[in-house]
Protein backbone atom coordinates (compact mmCIF):
# COMPACT_ATOMS: atom_id res chain seq x y z
CA UNK A 1 0.00 0.00 0.00
CA UNK A 2 1.27 3.54 -0.90
CA UNK A 3 1.79 5.87 2.17
CA UNK A 4 1.29 9.41 0.72
CA UNK A 5 3.79 11.60 2.27
CA UNK A 6 1.43 14.73 2.53
CA UNK A 7 -1.13 12.99 4.39
CA UNK A 8 1.05 11.96 7.07
CA UNK A 9 2.58 15.02 7.31
CA UNK A 10 -1.08 16.31 8.14
CA UNK A 11 -1.75 13.40 10.15
CA UNK A 12 1.40 13.69 12.29
CA UNK A 13 0.66 17.87 13.09
CA UNK A 14 -2.81 17.17 13.97
CA UNK A 15 -1.81 14.00 16.35
CA UNK A 16 1.26 16.55 18.16
CA UNK A 17 -0.44 19.51 18.29
CA UNK A 18 -3.48 17.66 20.38
CA UNK A 19 -0.46 15.63 22.37
CA UNK A 20 0.82 19.33 23.16
CA UNK A 21 -2.72 20.73 24.21
CA UNK A 22 -3.46 17.78 26.58
CA UNK A 23 -0.47 18.30 28.68
CA UNK A 24 -0.56 22.00 29.36
CA UNK A 25 -3.95 21.39 30.23
CA UNK A 26 -3.10 18.60 32.59
CA UNK A 27 -0.57 20.82 33.59
CA UNK A 28 -2.62 24.00 34.13
CA UNK A 29 -5.36 22.37 35.85
CA UNK A 30 -5.98 20.59 40.01
CA UNK A 31 -7.66 17.48 39.53
CA UNK A 32 -4.72 15.53 39.43
CA UNK A 33 -5.53 13.66 42.48
CA UNK A 34 -9.11 13.99 43.74
CA UNK A 35 -9.89 13.14 47.68
CA UNK A 36 -13.33 12.15 48.77
CA UNK A 37 -13.71 12.87 52.43
CA UNK A 38 -17.43 12.76 52.58
CA UNK A 39 -17.85 9.58 55.10
CA UNK A 40 -15.71 11.44 57.59
CA UNK A 41 -17.34 14.63 57.03
CA UNK A 42 -20.49 12.31 58.13
CA UNK A 43 -18.82 10.36 60.71
CA UNK A 44 -18.28 13.62 62.47
CA UNK A 45 -21.17 16.01 61.76
CA UNK A 46 -18.82 19.09 61.24
CA UNK A 47 -19.66 22.04 58.56
CA UNK A 48 -15.85 22.05 57.75
CA UNK A 49 -15.36 20.43 54.25
CA UNK A 50 -12.32 17.84 54.12
CA UNK A 51 -12.69 16.66 50.51
CA UNK A 52 -10.29 17.81 48.00
CA UNK A 53 -8.04 17.85 44.70
CA UNK A 54 -5.24 18.36 44.00
CA UNK A 55 -2.68 19.33 40.74
CA UNK A 56 1.12 19.63 40.75
CA UNK A 57 0.85 23.44 42.20
CA UNK A 58 -2.22 24.04 44.83
CA UNK A 59 -4.78 22.02 46.42
CA UNK A 60 -8.19 23.17 46.46
CA UNK A 61 -10.99 22.46 49.13
CA UNK A 62 -14.67 21.75 48.24
CA UNK A 63 -16.69 25.45 49.11
CA UNK A 64 -13.14 26.26 49.63
CA UNK A 65 -10.28 28.52 48.63
CA UNK A 66 -7.33 27.20 47.02
CA UNK A 67 -4.30 27.57 48.38
CA UNK A 68 -0.38 26.10 47.37
CA UNK A 69 1.20 23.02 47.41
CA UNK A 70 4.47 22.81 50.07
CA UNK A 71 7.37 24.63 48.09
CA UNK A 72 9.52 20.73 47.32
CA UNK A 73 12.52 22.47 46.53
CA UNK A 74 12.60 24.47 50.04
CA UNK A 75 11.63 21.98 52.80
CA UNK A 76 14.79 20.98 54.29
CA UNK A 77 14.69 22.39 57.27
CA UNK A 78 10.31 21.76 57.49
CA UNK A 79 9.12 20.20 60.70
CA UNK A 80 8.15 16.99 58.48
CA UNK A 81 8.18 13.37 58.69
CA UNK A 82 10.71 11.43 56.32
CA UNK A 83 7.83 10.03 54.33
CA UNK A 84 6.45 13.49 53.55
CA UNK A 85 9.95 14.36 52.87
CA UNK A 86 10.00 11.52 50.30
CA UNK A 87 6.83 12.27 48.56
CA UNK A 88 8.06 15.74 47.93
CA UNK A 89 11.22 14.77 46.65
CA UNK A 90 9.58 12.99 44.52
CA UNK A 91 7.03 15.68 43.89
CA UNK A 92 9.27 18.19 42.58
CA UNK A 93 10.66 16.03 40.61
CA UNK A 94 7.66 15.57 37.93
CA UNK A 95 7.34 19.17 38.61
CA UNK A 96 10.57 19.76 36.80
CA UNK A 97 10.15 17.15 34.18
CA UNK A 98 6.66 18.19 32.99
CA UNK A 99 7.35 21.22 31.59
CA UNK A 100 10.37 19.78 30.14
CA UNK A 101 8.32 17.51 28.03
CA UNK A 102 6.30 20.05 27.11
CA UNK A 103 9.76 21.50 25.91
CA UNK A 104 10.88 18.57 24.23
CA UNK A 105 7.41 18.27 22.16
CA UNK A 106 8.07 22.29 21.17
CA UNK A 107 11.95 21.55 19.72
CA UNK A 108 10.56 17.87 18.60
CA UNK A 109 7.86 19.77 16.44
CA UNK A 110 10.10 22.01 15.34
CA UNK A 111 12.73 19.72 14.06
CA UNK A 112 9.70 17.70 12.33
CA UNK A 113 8.37 20.26 10.73
CA UNK A 114 11.48 21.27 9.43
CA UNK A 115 12.59 17.59 8.56
CA UNK A 116 9.23 17.20 6.71
CA UNK A 117 9.79 19.74 4.41
CA UNK A 118 13.26 18.63 3.65
CA UNK A 119 12.78 15.29 3.18
CA UNK A 120 15.51 14.26 5.65
CA UNK A 121 15.63 10.79 6.74
CA UNK A 122 17.87 10.92 9.43
CA UNK A 123 16.09 13.67 10.96
CA UNK A 124 12.54 12.18 10.46
CA UNK A 125 14.26 8.94 12.23
CA UNK A 126 15.43 11.01 15.30
CA UNK A 127 12.70 12.83 16.08
CA UNK A 128 10.20 9.65 15.72
CA UNK A 129 12.32 8.03 18.36
CA UNK A 130 12.07 11.48 20.27
CA UNK A 131 8.53 11.88 20.28
CA UNK A 132 8.54 7.71 21.01
CA UNK A 133 10.54 7.73 23.27
CA UNK A 134 10.32 11.06 25.00
CA UNK A 135 9.31 10.13 28.59
CA UNK A 136 6.22 11.21 29.75
CA UNK A 137 5.31 7.65 30.44
CA UNK A 138 8.60 8.27 33.50
CA UNK A 139 6.13 11.11 34.69
CA UNK A 140 3.64 9.29 35.03
CA UNK A 141 5.45 6.61 36.69
CA UNK A 142 6.19 9.36 39.40
CA UNK A 143 2.75 10.34 40.06
CA UNK A 144 1.54 6.81 40.78
CA UNK A 145 5.20 6.58 42.72
CA UNK A 146 3.68 10.02 44.76
CA UNK A 147 0.35 8.18 45.07
CA UNK A 148 1.18 5.91 46.62
CA UNK A 149 3.44 7.60 49.30
CA UNK A 150 0.21 9.36 49.46
CA UNK A 151 -2.13 6.21 50.30
CA UNK A 152 0.79 4.90 52.77
CA UNK A 153 1.06 8.25 54.77
CA UNK A 154 -3.38 7.85 54.91
CA UNK A 155 -3.06 4.11 55.91
CA UNK A 156 -1.09 4.63 58.97
CA UNK A 157 -3.31 6.92 60.20
CA UNK A 158 -6.35 4.64 59.44
CA UNK A 159 -8.24 7.01 56.88
CA UNK A 160 -8.73 5.02 54.17
CA UNK A 161 -11.86 3.44 55.65
CA UNK A 162 -13.24 7.04 55.96
CA UNK A 163 -11.13 8.52 52.78
CA UNK A 164 -11.31 8.05 49.02
CA UNK A 165 -8.72 8.72 47.04
CA UNK A 166 -8.21 8.41 43.11
CA UNK A 167 -6.98 9.60 39.69
CA UNK A 168 -8.89 12.81 38.43
CA UNK A 169 -9.29 13.66 35.15
CA UNK A 170 -5.95 16.01 34.92
CA UNK A 171 -4.08 12.79 35.10
CA UNK A 172 -6.17 11.22 32.59
CA UNK A 173 -5.19 13.98 29.83
CA UNK A 174 -1.57 13.04 30.54
CA UNK A 175 -1.67 9.18 29.91
CA UNK A 176 -3.84 10.81 26.56
CA UNK A 177 -1.18 12.75 25.77
CA UNK A 178 1.31 10.24 26.36
CA UNK A 179 -0.74 7.91 23.88
CA UNK A 180 -0.89 10.84 21.36
CA UNK A 181 2.91 11.24 21.63
CA UNK A 182 3.43 7.70 21.14
CA UNK A 183 1.34 7.78 17.93
CA UNK A 184 3.50 10.84 16.75
CA UNK A 185 6.38 9.31 16.92
CA UNK A 186 5.51 5.99 15.16
CA UNK A 187 4.05 8.30 12.28
CA UNK A 188 7.57 9.69 12.32
CA UNK A 189 9.22 6.72 11.94
CA UNK A 190 6.61 5.77 9.46
CA UNK A 191 7.44 9.18 7.35
CA UNK A 192 10.97 8.27 7.76
CA UNK A 193 10.40 5.19 5.80
CA UNK A 194 8.44 6.58 3.16
CA UNK A 195 11.21 9.14 2.62
CA UNK A 196 13.63 6.38 2.80
CA UNK A 197 12.12 3.80 0.17
CA UNK A 198 10.87 6.42 -2.23
CA UNK A 199 15.07 7.84 -2.24
CA UNK A 200 16.24 4.09 -2.47
CA UNK A 201 13.69 3.64 -5.77
CA UNK A 202 15.46 7.03 -6.82
CA UNK A 203 19.12 5.64 -6.68
CA UNK A 204 18.25 2.54 -8.30
CA UNK A 205 17.11 4.29 -11.50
Amino acid sequence: MRVNLGALSLFVALVGLSSFIFLVVAIATDFWYIIDASKLEASRNGTDALSSHSGLWRTCRVRSECYPLINPFWHETANITDSHRQLLYMHGTFVILMPLSLILMIFGGMTGFISILARAYLLLLMTGLLFLFGGISVYIAYSAAAFQEAVCLLRSKDLLVEIDIRFGWSLALVWISFVAEVVTGAVFLLAARVVGVKRHREQAL
